[in-house]
């Protein structure tokens, strides 16, 4: 397939993708990895200006495309690459509001699973609710990579929020007591959408901003300098899922 049925991939002639994936949400920061780490970047997809590049780290085949801001937009592409275009991984690169003490400005997250008040979570039909959560392999290796990297990586639970301006103003208060490090807006839908496709995912997260310090990242600082986490996301492609 060279086109998605929503027509919001379309491959460009002589372009595929690679099986493993990684997707920030910001299209830009998509084009900066590729410029940044991948070696001969192709560009596959432009539909939209939803960026997305294949190109060679390490030797070994990867892609790297924007998903857009939360979990429909990001669901939308995911499931279209598991399910249309042979994607076996997906590892999302983003950013998320610290909400631990423990956790700062700059300190990478790898999310073992995710909390979310997502309506996502009730289109399966399970009775109770599904409980998204990261593939082992890749969680263990970008753990080790990050340690054989000198990075401190949180590793926990995160929570995915439909909102980014929550009408609870308690709400981040809450997610705080039950021990989750930090608020973002994909990666529950990320987790669930691979665990229903029979795929792979894992989200790696930057801290631009902390809810209770108001410490926080400018918009290019949040595009450009999240270097620990890319490499992270990289090294755990090539290793865990091509």
């Amino acid at each position: 397939m060279t086109e998605s049925p929503s027509a919001s991939i379309s491959l460009k002639p002589g372009t595929h993708i690679a099986k493993c994936v990684l997707m920030p949400g910001d299209p830009l920061r998509a084009k900066y990895i590729a410029d940044h780490y991948l070696e001969n970047p192709v560009l596959f997809n432009d539909v939209r200006n939803m960026l997305g590049y294949t190109g060679l780290f390490e030797g070994k085949e990867v892609s790297v495309m924007g998903s857009g801001m939360g979990v429909p937009s990001a669901c939308l592409y995911i499931h279209e690459l598991f399910n249309f275009f042979g994607v076996e991984s997906v590892i999302r690169v983003g950013s998320a509001g610290g909400i631990q003490d423990s956790v700062h400005v700059r300190d990478v997250v790898i999310a073992m699973s995710a909390s979310t008040n997502s309506g996502f979570m009730t289109s399966y039909n399970l009775p109770g609710y599904p409980a998204p959560t990261a593939d082992f392999a890749m969680l263990e290796t970008a753990v080790a990579v990050a340690r054989e990297m000198g990075v401190t990586a949180d590793v926990g639970s995160v929570y995915t929020s439909d909102f980014f301006y929550h009408p609870d103003k308690e709400v981040n208060q809450k997610a705080r007591d039950l021990g989750l490090l930090a608020v973002e807006m994909e990666t529950a839908g990320i987790y669930l959408e691979a665990m229903a496709s029979h795929k792979r995912a894992l989200s790696i997260l930057t801290i631009s901003d902390h809810i209770f310090t108001g410490e926080a990242l400018n918009a290019i600082e949040r595009q450009d300098s999240f270097h620990e986490m890319m490499e992270i996301a990289l090294k755990t492609a090539v290793r865990a899922c091509v």
